[in-house]
C-alpha cells in the first residue's frame, strides 16, 4: 500500500496534466476546477502518506550491481521536504488561475503550462521520496526538464535565453554532483541514505584529500541549483517566468530541491564525521558566508521587483546552507527550519510582485510609489512577508535566523561565528531592499499626485488574495509557535526519524 501511494503521488500530478491535453472542456472555470481537483487530491494523499510515517527502502528496479538500484524512501528529512513542497503547491495552483489570464499565448500554451507546472510537482515530490542518491539524482535532473519549459513559456526572446542559460547551468552542475555520485559508488558501502554517511573509511584511507576535493565539486554541482556564487546567474534572469513559476523556482521546488540534495549529500553521504574540521568545510562556509551578504548587496541595487526578489533569494539559500555546512544536529535544525520557513515568506513576497505586475503592470520598484493606496491588502501583505524576511521577533524568519546562529555560537567555530556577522549584514541590507518598497507604497512624498494613479488598479479577485491571507498567518503562527515543528526537525538532525 505504501508503495503504491508513493508512485501515486508522485504520477498523479504527470497523469492530470497529460489528461489536460485530451479533455476538452466546456469553458475556463471547468477546466481550472479539473486542475485544481487532481492537486488537491495529490496534496491529500501526501498528507495521508506523511501520517503513516517514515518507511523502509523499497527497491523499485536494480540497474546493475547491488548498490545501482531505484528505490523509494520516506524519512523524516523527507518528510519535512515533501509537507513543504504539499502543502504550498495547490495555493499557488489557485494564484495561478487568475495570473495566466493575464498571458496572451492562448488556450494551447496555457494547457502546456499546466502540465508541466504540476509535473513540477510530483517530480519534486519524487527528488523528496528518494531511497538513494542514484534516485535523487534522476529526479533531480528531471526536475530540469520539466522546468525549463516553464521559464520560457512567454517564447519571448528574453525568455528564451533565460531558459537556455537556466539549462546550461543546469547541465554543468549535474556533470559535477554526478561525479561525487561515482564516487560514492566507488568508496561507499551502498547509494542509500544513511544518516552518518555511507563511506567505506578503510577503503577511503590514503585518498582523503581527494575525497574532500570530489565532494566540494559534488556541493557546487548541487549548489547551482541553490544559486551558490559565482553559479547563480541563472536565477535572476528566470525571473522572466510567469509568477507563479518564479514563485516556485525560488521558494519550492528548483531552489530547494538544490538544498535538500546538499543535506542528504553532506549527512546521508559522505557523512560529517569524515567533513568537520576539514578544509572543504572552512573553503565551503566561506563561499556560502560571501554568497549571503553579495545577494542582499545586489538585491538592494537592483530595481526590478522580481529580481530584486531573486537576489533575496540568492542570499536567503546560503543561509540554509550555512547551516548545513556548520555540520552539527543544531546546524541542521536551523537550516531545516530556513527552508521551510524562507519558503513560506518568499513564495508570498512573490505572489504579491504578481499580483502588483497583474493589477498595476508595475515591474520596477519606482513604479510602485503611492500604490498602497490602491492596493492596500497586497501592500499589507507584503510589509508583513518584509518584516519577516528582516527577522522582526514575532514572525517565522526569526526563529530560523535564531537556531542558525546558536548553532554557529555553539559549534566553536572561529569562522561559523564570523557567518553571524553575515547574517546580522544580511539582515540590515533585507531590510534596506524590502522597507524601500513598503515606504516608497506608502510614503511616496507630499510632492507626489495620487491622481496619476490609473483608476482600474486594485487589488486583485480572491484566488490571488486567499493564499496571501493564508501564508500571512503561516507565517504569524510559525513566528509564536514553532516549537512542534522544531523539536520533529531536532530528531530529523540527530538521525532518530
Amino acid at each position: 500500500m505504501i508503495f503504491g501511494l508513493m508512485l501515486t503521488v508522485i504520477l498523479l500530478p504527470f497523469a492530470g496534466g497529460m489528461l489536460l491535453q485530451l479533455i476538452k472542456f466546456k469553458d475556463k472555470r471547468q477546466k481550472e476546477c479539473y486542475i485544481f481537483a487532481y492537486v488537491c487530491i495529490n496534496t491529500l494523499l501526501t498528507y495521508v502518506l506523511l501520517a503513516q510515517g517514515p518507511t523502509g527502502l523499497i527497491r523499485v528496479i536494480n540497474f546493475a550491481g547491488a548498490k545501482l538500484d531505484f528505490s523509494l524512501k520516506l524519512d523524516g528529512m523527507g518528510m519535512v521536504f515533501a509537507g513543504l513542497v504539499a502543502t504550498l503547491w495547490p495555493l499557488a495552483t489557485l494564484y495561478a488561475f487568475p495570473y495566466m489570464e493575464h498571458e496572451h499565448n492562448g488556450r494551447v500554451h496555457e494547457n502546456i503550462f499546466y502540465l508541466f507546472y504540476t509535473a513540477t510537482y510530483g517530480v519534486t515530490l519524487g527528488v523528496a521520496m528518494s531511497g538513494n542518491l542514484l534516485t535523487m539524482y534522476c529526479f533531480y535532473e528531471l526536475l530540469t526538464l520539466v522546468t525549463v519549459p516553464l521559464v520560457m513559456h512567454t517564447l519571448t526572446r528574453e525568455a528564451v535565453l533565460a531558459s537556455r542559460k537556466y539549462f546550461y547551468y543546469s547541465l554543468g552542475g549535474a556533470a559535477f554532483s554526478f561525479i561525487g555520485l561515482i564516487f560514492l559508488v566507488v568508496y561507499g558501502d551502498s547509494l542509500a541514505f544513511l544518516y552518518g554517511g555511507v563511506l567505506n573509511l578503510a577503503q577511503a584511507e590514503g585518498r582523503k584529500n581527494l575525497l574532500l576535493f570530489v565532494y566540494v565539486m559534488a556541493f557546487l554541482g548541487f549548489g547551482v541549483k541553490a544559486a551558490v556564487c559565482p553559479f547563480n546567474a541563472w536565477l535572476p534572469q528566470a525571473g522572466v517566468a510567469p509568477t507563479p513559476v518564479t514563485a516556485l523556482l525560488h521558494a519550492v521546488a528548483v531552489v530547494k530541491s538544490g538544498a535538500f540534495a546538499i543535506m542528504r549529500l553532506t549527512y546521508y553521504g559522505f557523512g560529517i564525521e569524515f567533513l568537520r574540521g576539514t578544509w572543504a568545510q572552512y573553503l565551503l562556509m566561506g563561499m556560502v558566508i560571501f554568497t549571503i551578504v553579495y545577494g542582499c548587496s545586489m538585491a538592494v541595487r537592483e530595481t526590478h521587483i522580481k529580481r530584486r526578489l531573486a537576489f533575496s533569494t540568492i542570499s536567503n539559500l546560503s543561509y540554509i546552507l550555512f547551516g548545513v555546512l556548520i555540520m552539527t544536529p543544531l546546524g541542521l535544525v536551523g537550516a531545516l527550519c530556513h527552508m521551510v520557513f524562507h519558503g513560506v515568506m518568499k513564495i508570498c513576497s512573490f505572489f504579491c510582485a504578481g499580483a502588483m505586475i497583474t493589477q498595476a503592470h508595475a515591474v520596477y520598484v519606482h513604479e510602485l510609489d503611492g500604490m498602497a493606496k490602491k492596493m492596500p491588502k497586497v501592500f499589507a501583505v507584503f510589509t508583513v512577508s518584509a518584516l519577516a524576511l528582516m527577522g522582526v521577533p514575532g514572525l517565522c524568519g526569526f526563529v530560523s535566523k535564531w537556531y542558525l546562529a546558536k548553532a554557529a555560537f555553539a559549534s566553536g567555530s572561529m569562522l561559523a561565528v564570523a557567518g553571524v556577522g553575515g547574517l546580522l549584514i544580511s539582515a540590515l541590507l533585507t531590510a534596506v531592499y524590502m522597507l524601500s518598497i513598503v515606504i516608497r507604497a506608502y510614503f511616496p512624498g507630499n510632492a507626489f499626485d495620487y491622481g496619476t494613479l490609473r483608476d482600474d488598479i486594485r487589488d486583485p479577485d480572491w484566488r490571488m488574495l486567499l493564499p496571501l491571507a493564508l501564508f500571512v498567518a503561516g507565517m504569524a503562527v510559525l513566528g509564536v509557535y514553532s516549537a512542534p515543528l522544531v523539536q520533529f526537525f531536532m530528531r530529523v538532525a540527530l538521525g532518530s526519524i
